[in-house]
């Protein structure tokens, strides 16, 4: 059984992916996690320790659905990895993702929510670093960037406007234009 804490962090994330941002109070999540009056505000005593919880939780969630899976030995092994963890993100997850994408907006003013996903962003592109320099890609922090830029847009563009496109050919065309050997 999970804790009460990360039960209400995970009421604050489905708050946020179905609900938007004004849903999320104290209350509510206190609410939709079925805890007593008062739980979530004893762990997150502000509303921006709440979303900073969320963020580093996402952030973690993330670290380990993705980090044991993203070491592909091949340019074809990236791309199946990268279209398995685009629908992961977009499909399974898609209430999480859509939370992610309310407290990236959220944070173009916020700059405590700003930092807390910054550090998530990091730890996921110096995973796909490592992966592309184990790959040989010539300069694999530009490759990660490019990686990480592309992928935001598609993710936003599943999500906010519903685009069912196969992401593949991207993740393909990435793929021959950074890794040696891929074309």
């Amino acid at each position: 059984m999970e804790s009460p804490r990360t039960r209400a962090l995970q009421a604050a994330v489905e708050l946020l992916g179905t609900e938007g941002l004004r849903s999320l109070t104290h209350a509510r999540v206190d609410d939709r996690a079925g805890l007593p009056k008062g739980s979530a505000s004893n762990y997150f005593r502000s509303r921006a320790a709440l979303l900073s919880g969320v963020v580093d939780w996402l952030a973690e969630a993330d670290r380990q659905a993705a980090g044991p899976a993203f070491r592909p030995a091949t340019a074809a092994e990236f791309v199946d990895v990268m279209c398995g963890l685009f629908d992961l993100i977009t499909r399974v997850n898609r209430v999480r993702t859509t939370a992610r994408l309310i407290l990236f907006l959220e944070g173009s003013h916020d700059p405590v929510l700003r930092e807390a996903l910054s550090r998530g962003h990091a730890a996921l592109k110096a995973g796909v670093t490592e992966a592309l320099a184990s790959l040989g890609v010539a300069d694999p922090a530009v490759a990660a960037q490019t990686v990480a830029a592309v992928s935001e847009g598609l993710i936003l563009h599943r999500i906010a406007r519903y685009d069912d496109d196969d992401p593949r050919p991207v993740f393909e065309l990435i793929a021959r234009a950074v890794i040696p050997g891929a074309g």
